[in-house]
């Protein structure tokens, strides 16, 4: 089968500062490997409009976004420690979140899809841009599915090595929406206890570096099996973050490119739609491969 792609050029134009661990190599590296003759799994890439206003003010406050793109249509600035924007940063949100957006439209309506880019969005809440996110573009295409789509029971699995704090703020008071995070703990942003469960649907894994990976594979599909227990998804979001790898420099867990096909195969037989969107992942070869690795388990 073919796998669904969904991208746009200006995710390769935002820019953090010289040096930042989140750079356009990420994305740059990926959209290489899954073009190139030698990835066998037909590829059908799309080009994302930016996501209607509407759909992004429905997550985010109205003036967290006006500040934001007034620092952008500034020539950019510094939002936090980490988190820095260029002019090209407000673009490349919008159009990442309507990349998230229509990804999840293709999954619907026609085959599993993923949204290749950037910058991330996990970490960012209704009223703040951190941990290199700017739009929480996993929220605005479970919104888009609960509010534009009709769907009442929305899956989203985080294995982003860090906790996606901004994703859990925003729907720990939904009940139509599950949100299962594993990521290692203590780490960046400092969440994601076990204990934190919303209304009964934040089912949170914090495991700590240097496990075998088979712990963490395990770990995350209990969390998973505990979150669909009596409650069959309508659809599944992945913030497929690649920072769980082996070797990635800002994090110490032990994942190989294997393991995310292995939980893909399995939550296929959930039996709803998947649609991926990028989050973290710092090594842009190793991203490279666990992300084709993840697209041909999706296909």
């Amino acid at each position: 089968m073919t796998v669904h792609v969904v991208s746009h050029p200006s995710c390769l134009e935002h820019s953090a500062g010289p040096e930042h661990p989140e750079s356009a190599a990420r994305l740059e590296a990926i959209l290489t490997a899954i073009k190139s003759p030698a990835f066998e799994t037909p590829v059908d890439l799309h080009e994302s409009k930016p996501a209607e206003e509407r759909w992004v003010r429905a997550v985010h406050a109205d003036a967290y976004l006006d500040r934001l793109r007034g620092m952008v249509a500034r020539g950019g600035g510094q939002l936090d420690a980490d988190t820095a924007v260029n002019g090209s940063s407000y673009g490349a949100a919008v159009h990442g979140a309507g990349a998230a957006v229509e990804a999840t439209r293709i999954a619907l309506d026609r085959a599993n899809a993923f949204a290749a880019i950037r910058p991330p969005g996990h970490h960012a809440t209704a009223d703040r841009a951190m941990g290199f996110c700017l739009i929480n573009n996993i929220v605005v295409a479970a919104r888009w599915a609960t509010k534009e789509a009709g769907l009442t029971r929305v899956l989203i699995v985080d294995w982003d090595v860090h906790h996606g704090n901004g994703t859990q703020a925003l729907v720990e008071r939904d009940p139509g929406i599950r949100y299962v995070s594993l990521h290692q703990w203590p780490l960046y942003p400092g969440t994601g206890l076990e204990s934190e469960r919303g209304v009964g649907n934040v089912f949170n894994v914090p495991r700590p570096p240097g496990l075998p990976r088979q712990r963490y594979v395990s770990d995350l599909n209990a969390a998973v099996d505990q979150a669909t227990r009596d409650w069959t998804p309508e659809l599944i979001l992945i913030s497929a973050g690649f920072d769980a790898l082996a070797g990635d420099p800002l994090a110490g867990f032990t994942l190989e490119p294997e393991d995310y096909v292995g939980w893909v195969e399995r939550w296929r037989g959930l039996g709803a739609p998947i649609a991926s969107v990028l989050e973290g992942g710092y090594a842009p070869q190793r991203i490279a491969v666990a992300a084709a690795s993840h697209l041909a388990a999706l296909a």
